[in-house]
């Protein structure tokens, strides 16, 4: 224990000068800045697993609960351990006699076991030295003479198959012994790979901890080099922050601006498609109809033939006369009103570059991050020299540690304390290598004795003779016998010598694993060391008495194992905070202030026009052009029109089959050069004019929704416009601003995180003592409990078994001896006649009550064993 507790004041005085921290941060930066200490991977494991003889250490354990059932006694043990380190502290009689009751009653179920331990070590030898002396003298069943009985085969069996179970149970506990004697053999071998597996993790937490300094300065790095790698970017970061605060605003509005640049160029070309169309239309409209009259004239001159006055031509004649009237014009013109004033007013409005000026608007507004990046140069270049400040002043406060002269001290521990652990092991191993033989001889002591007691069964079960009388029974029968008087013997004479092995084990075994073991891995045995004032009188906890000379700081065992069990940091452990403060050297507001004191001077003006004056009247101008006021109806409703009153193609193609209907002459012919006339005109201006009606219509269908609410769309244009443009120059400002504190949030927050992940790594994560807990385990936990004092329990409670259930088989053994010796002399009777033959075969030797006369001494030729 003594060694314990200066290894961790070691580990302490490791880091008792070391940074502390605070409560635990998230490692991820606002830059995505990802710090990870490295960590050390240990080899040596905690735990204990027996593997497949735990379940014999189980059943050991609760043979143990049964034996001893009360709770930790944490008060009593306590006030033993202030007594034995306080020996100043006079406790009165009645004190020391109440803490005497407490223990005894805390040991009443150990000392009753002992007791009858001891009560069969002092009788068993009695016991068989007066048996031994009566069977000299022929009693206790000494004489060579077996009385028949009736039951004589029953009891026989009983007495046979009782001894062969009690020495199936002796021989599960001689099993258990040579398990647990295997055991202890096996695992104290391992002891010094146990010790030199911790005694490394030692050294790599040693040799880990100057590398987690270095990487946590190397960090510093990384945080500057992503801190400057922003202060780079502060035209993308600051100046599109502010460009991106200002788009919803001016972006739609520029946007539309823009749309209506190219509406404009839409509604001139569709204004001189207009015109171009009216100007055709005109031309050949008159030239239509012009053509048509004449067309219609020719006909009927060629009518007033005098083939049309006989009949069925008359009919034919007057058809087509008739048909005449719709070779017409369908078109008035003239009704179209012209549409070269709004055409001027549209080019008028053309000459301003309208659509320049927009882009002026989207440059001035997109220029943004460059002019934040240029007027911010000075500033960026103040703040890099701040940043670079800091570094040193973080190396400053980790060269105020004394790590290296710590470490070469605790280094110097770890090797006089391996090289004594090293210099132990051969005597352990020697120690171990007694042990293990004495645990065999023992071991074999009761196998011999269990031996004899299956061989006598065995020779006398199979050499038993039903029909040979005591003294004519056969020599394996006899033999039988003998053996079992022989396990009878070395019964009386080692089992009591065995039971004192036992009862020492069993004290010593029992009270260390319900004191030590069990309490330690339920963390008890810490409470107790817990107490206030145990170890002095003038502290209340002693590990921060001895650490900082203040015993009020509530620094525990249990709490300082639990820590370092889940890997937790010394500093935090040990709350080291007590001694040296890194939070009050490592001022997370000291150095924020400085960086955001030098971003207070930076100023940036941002003037930015969306649309000047020049603009703004040329959409004005163009909202009264005129083409609202154009009579789209009357437009539409001529171009939908056919230029002529009938098809002409069909009316062509009808003429020519009615001029086959006439008689062949020169009114057919006339006829049918009208109607070829007719398909000219069609192709050669109908055709035109219908395309050309076909373009003005959709010039007008373009115009048309353009025309549609055309002062109101340019009005709310100019609205959004002036609202952007009183956002942008009110709001700016405080635009810039909150976006500047945004930016030195995301400056300033590399450096606080970092700061933050460098207090919590130092507090929780640095310097972790997992391999102190990991080495105490294995010192109790694996070394003492598992390797030692489980195998022990459990060889104690094999033999303690056998040889106590040495004591009824002894009893049951000279019993069944009886039934296979060879007796020196028989039960005769008076008359043999009356004797039953069905008896006599039973091998009852012809035994009845009322017949028993005499006894017959037979001479021997050699005296039988006793």
């Amino acid at each position: 224990m003594a060694r314990t507790l200066s290894f961790l004041l070691l580990l302490l005085g490791l880091c008792g000068n070391s940074v502390s921290g605070g409560p635990p941060s998230s490692t991820n930066t606002s830059g995505d800045l990802n710090y990870e200490l490295p960590t050390a991977n240990y080899e040596t494991q905690g735990s204990y697993k027996p593997g497949s003889i735990g379940i014999l250490f189980r059943m050991v354990r609760i043979f143990l609960h049964m034996v001893q059932p009360n709770d930790f006694p944490e008060d009593i043990l306590a006030k033993v351990i202030q007594k034995s380190f306080e020996p100043s502290i006079n406790f009165d009689k009645s004190e020391n006699i109440i803490l005497a009751l407490k223990v005894l009653n805390y040991e009443i179920g150990i000392v009753i076991y002992a007791l009858l331990g001891l009560l069969f070590v002092i009788l068993m030898p009695v016991v068989g030295y007066f048996f031994c002396m009566c069977r000299c003298c022929n009693r206790c069943g000494g004489k060579m003479h077996q009385r028949q009985k009736e039951n004589g085969p029953f009891q026989r069996k009983c007495f046979a198959i009782s001894l062969l179970v009690i020495c199936i149970i002796m021989s599960f506990g001689i099993f258990c012994g040579f398990v647990a004697n295997h055991s202890v053999r096996t695992r104290i071998k391992r002891t010094r790979i146990l010790a030199n597996s911790n005694f490394k993790d030692l050294r790599t937490l040693l040799n880990q901890t100057p590398e987690q300094i270095q990487f946590i300065l190397a960090q510093y790095n990384t945080t500057k080099d992503k801190a400057f790698s922003d202060l780079n970017s502060i035209h993308s970061l600051l100046g599109g922050g502010i460009h991106e605060r200002l788009r919803p605003n001016v972006t739609p509005v520029l946007d539309e601006i823009k749309s209506m640049v190219t509406v404009i160029k839409e509604t001139k070309k569709a204004l001189e498609s207009t015109k171009s169309s009216l100007q055709n239309l005109r031309d050949t409209s008159a030239q239509l109809s012009s053509n048509l009259t004449n067309v219609k004239t020719s006909i009927q001159r060629s009518l007033r033939d005098p083939t049309c006055s006989v009949h069925p031509a008359s009919e034919t004649c007057n058809s087509i006369r008739t048909s005449l009237s719709q070779l017409d014009s369908n078109l008035d013109v003239n009704q179209l009103p012209p549409v070269d004033t709004e055409l001027d007013n549209v080019n008028n409005v053309l000459r301003t570059d309208l659509g320049g000026l927009v882009q002026k608007g989207y440059q001035a507004f997109n220029d943004i991050p460059e002019r934040v990046q240029h007027q911010t140069k000075n500033i960026v270049a103040d703040v890099k020299g701040v940043l670079n400040s800091i570094g040193p002043r973080v190396n400053r406060v980790t060269q105020q540690i004394p790590i290296e002269s710590t470490l070469s001290k605790f280094a110097v521990y770890i090797n006089k304390t391996e090289s004594h652990i090293h210099r132990n092991l051969h005597s352990l191993e020697e120690y171990d290598s007694y042990w293990w033989l004495g645990g065999l001889i023992i071991c074999f002591l009761l196998t011999l004795i269990v031996t004899f007691y299956y061989l006598g069964l065995l020779c006398g079960v199979c050499g038993y003779d039903r029909d040979a009388t005591p003294t004519r029974r056969g020599c394996v029968s006899h033999t039988g016998g003998v053996f079992l008087m022989v396990g009878v013997g070395l019964s009386f004479l080692f089992c009591w010598l065995l039971m004192i092995i036992v009862i020492v084990t069993f004290v010593i075994g029992t009270n260390v694993e319900k004191l030590i073991c069990e309490p330690y891995a339920s963390t008890k045995f810490f409470q107790v060391l817990d107490t206030p004032y145990l170890f002095n009188d003038n502290w209340q906890y002693y590990l921060s008495g001895i650490i900082f000379n203040k015993s009020d700081i509530r620094l525990t065992f249990g709490q300082v194992y639990s820590d370092c069990k889940n890997n937790r940091g010394v500093y935090a452990t040990l709350h080291l905070e007590n001694r040296f403060n890194i939070s009050k050297h490592l001022n997370i507001n000291e150095h924020t202030e400085n960086i955001n004191h030098e971003f207070e001077n930076l100023n940036i003006n941002l003037n930015i026009v969306l649309l000047d004056k020049a603009g703004r009247a040329n959409l004005q101008n163009f909202a009264v052009c005129g083409i609202d006021r154009i009579n789209y109806a009357t437009y539409l409703s001529q171009t939908g029109k056919h230029p002529a009153k009938v098809n002409l193609l069909s009316f062509a193609y009808d003429l020519e089959t009615k001029a086959n209907h006439l008689p062949p002459g020169t009114l057919r012919q006339s006829l049918k050069r009208e109607a070829e006339i007719i398909k000219m005109i069609h192709r050669q201006q109908v055709v035109p004019m219908e395309q050309s009606l076909g373009t003005l219509r959709d010039s007008i269908k373009t115009l048309q929704p353009i025309s549609n609410g055309l002062v109101d769309r340019i009005a709310r244009i100019l609205t959004s416009l002036d609202s952007a443009q009183d956002f942008v120059t009110n709001n700016i400002a405080s635009v810039i601003n909150d976006e500047i504190r945004k930016y030195v949030r995301t400056i300033v927050g590399h450096f606080e995180q970092y700061l933050l992940w460098v207090d919590f790594s130092v507090r929780e994560k640095m310097v972790s003592c997992k391999p102190v807990a990991t080495a105490l385990d294995s010192a109790v936990n694996v070394l003492l409990c598992g390797y030692v004092i489980s195998p022990l329990n459990l060889f104690w409670f094999g033999i303690g078994k056998a040889t106590v259930f040495s004591l009824p088989a002894l009893i049951f053994a000279v019993k069944l001896a009886k039934y296979y010796r060879r007796m020196d002399s028989e039960d005769v009777y008076d008359d043999v006649e009356t004797i039953p033959m069905k008896n006599m075969e039973n091998g009852n030797n012809g035994y009845h009550k009322d017949h028993l006369y005499g006894i017959h001494n037979p001479v021997m030729t050699s005296p039988l064993p006793r």
